[in-house]
């Protein structure tokens, strides 16, 4: 499933989502849910296994299951979200199993339908998503309209895990006095939780954060420090941080204009994501990262962070 993303083009701005449904029961009817999930963080899909409850967990945790020697917790996408599914489903579910911040996840859903490849610049932001069967907004990374006006939702798997308690990233505080940077980075992330952490970690490494939301917003902020500063941006902005998974631009089509801009390709990036794979990574330096980081590992954060901004200092 993960080699689906080498045929993408670093720079195209395209992104490939598993189609997924949930199918919810209202009365005497069935009203469908359309979600997906970014095939870059798609291990495999299989049919429903046989599960080993885990005693004292929320319901929506199915329990957990043997996978070629690795045990894997399975959520329950349809509990977690408080859907009422019609009777019989669990014969025809699958269990999507994910893999992103290092970790492996289980997700069961009622079909898998199809791979389809999206461009980021037609995927919104959520915010104005109120969510379905009593899922907010802050769930959701964005949403798309398919055939038929019908809207698909893209998931914010990292936002459920975390909330399941089934991980948290790593941080901690650095040593006072390790390192003394100064300077801008423009942290570039559509998660207003990660831009928090990543900016609390750059602050305390001596850097001022410049925060974008997407890759145009980021483009947007490139112009005006340059008005501001013209060729003396890359002695102010010493990197750019930035996220892979944004609306309207991802990080690999901005990173691309960036390093194919003259006045900006001097400026180093690092890209960090919660996705795991090895194609990711490999179309991160494609596109011109000096550095691809798994969130969220403090430590390699600072020292990976530390040696590319020495590399360019001037």
């Amino acid at each position: 499933m993960k080699g689906q993303g080498e045929i993408l083009k670093v720079g195209s701005n395209e992104m490939e989502l598993v189609d997924f449904r949930i199918f919810k029961r209202e009365g005497d009817e069935v009203y469908e849910g359309i979600y997906g999930i970014n095939v870059a963080k798609v291990r495999e899909i299989i049919r429903f296994p046989k599960l080993t409850e885990l005693p004292g967990t929320p319901p929506f945790i199915e329990g957990i299951f043997d996978l070629r020697g690795v045990v894997i917790p399975v959520v329950n996408l349809a509990k977690w979200m408080g859907v009422d599914a019609p009777d019989g489903i669990e014969k025809e579910s699958r269990v999507i199993i994910t893999e992103f911040n290092n970790i492996l996840i289980g997700f069961v859903v009622h079909e898998a339908k199809r791979i389809r490849r999206i461009n980021w610049k037609d995927i919104e932001p959520a915010s104005f998503v109120s969510g379905d069967g009593g899922m907010d907004s802050s769930k959701i990374t964005g949403v798309t309209r398919i055939e038929d006006d019908a809207v698909l939702l893209i998931l914010d798997l990292e936002s459920v895990v975390q909330e399941l308690g089934l991980y948290q990233p790593a941080s901690g505080k650095l040593e006072d006095g390790k390192y003394n940077f100064s300077g801008y980075v423009l942290l570039l992330d559509d998660s207003g939780t990660a831009r928090r952490i990543i900016k609390e970690a750059l602050e305390q490494m001596g850097f001022d954060v410049i925060e974008a939301t997407d890759g145009e917003n980021g483009l947007r902020i490139l112009e005006e420090l340059y008005a501001k500063y013209g060729e003396g941006i890359a002695s102010k902005l010493r990197l750019i941080a930035s996220d892979i998974e944004m609306p309207l631009m991802d990080g690999f089509h901005f990173a691309a204009n960036v390093k194919a801009d003259p006045r900006f390709k001097m400026i180093p990036i690092v890209f960090n994501s919660s996705i795991s794979d090895y194609f990711s990574e490999l179309r991160g330096k494609e596109a011109g990262g000096e550095a691809y980081l798994v969130k969220f590992d403090s430590n390699l954060f600072y020292d990976e962070v530390a040696r590319v901004v020495r590399a360019h200092i001037q």
